[in-house]
């Protein structure tokens, strides 16, 4: 019995991380972070990009157990969260888009003041948990069983797989640099705007499903 349950919360730890890595995708926030943090010694970075993996998974975690709730009180749906976040996502890849190329040699005196600020905003959200993979998060929540022993299991291989998340974008963000590095100044201009053109297509991208998804369950309301 008790090796059925281990196998089952291994198993549905590797699930939640398999639907859930696609949709945060450190690697492709890598080159923005380093891009963002350029001014930052390698130990600074490593500080702040274990910083957005613990904000990142305080934010999944909470959209997991009671996101659907939080929802519910406000009377907000997902494809509005959907809409709301890909607007947000969208003008931070435009303003990427559009910020002028800096000189990474020139040191931010207010590197490890600066840290906790950007730690949130933007590099946890939107950049890396994004409304996206905040929506699938909140589905998985909102399908768990409301019986005690199931709901038990699901909730602990679900935040498991979000903890092996964490350690990922910990791992591709902390360790950005050494692909910063081999890039050099010109490859990571040219990385910083594909990626953020990129971001930006993918907060369109974001809105667009949202929008879909209004209008399908509005149709199907005006059909009953």
């Amino acid at each position: 019995m008790i090796d059925n349950v281990a196998l089952g919360i291994v198993q549905g730890a590797l699930l939640a991380f398999a639907a859930l890595f696609p949709v945060v995708n450190p690697l492709a926030v890598a080159p923005v972070f380093v891009a963002l943090t350029h001014s930052l010694t390698s130990p600074e970075r490593k500080v702040l990009a274990g910083q957005v993996a613990m904000n990142g998974l305080a934010l999944l975690l909470g959209s997991l157990f009671l996101g659907d709730i939080v929802l519910e009180f406000f009377g907000v749906s997902i494809p509005v969260v959907q809409i709301a976040g890909g607007l947000i996502v969208a003008a931070t890849g435009w303003k990427l888009l559009q910020a002028p190329d800096e000189d990474p040699d020139k040191r931010d005196p207010m590197g490890y003041a600066a840290l906790e600020s950007k730690a949130l905003y933007p590099l946890t959200l939107p950049l890396t948990v994004g409304p996206g993979s905040i929506a699938v998060a909140i589905t998985i929540g909102a399908n768990f069983p409301s019986t005690p022993q199931p709901f038990a299991i699901d909730a602990t291989a679900t935040s498991a797989g979000m903890v092996l998340l964490a350690v990922s974008i910990y791992l591709c963000l902390g360790y950005a640099d050494v692909v910063g590095r081999k890039l050099g100044r010109r490859g990571l201009a040219v990385v910083m705007r594909l990626s953020a053109f990129i971001l930006f297509c993918i907060g369109v991208q974001i809105v667009w499903n949202g929008i879909d998804a209004l209008f399908g369950v509005s149709a199907s309301l005006g059909r009953a």
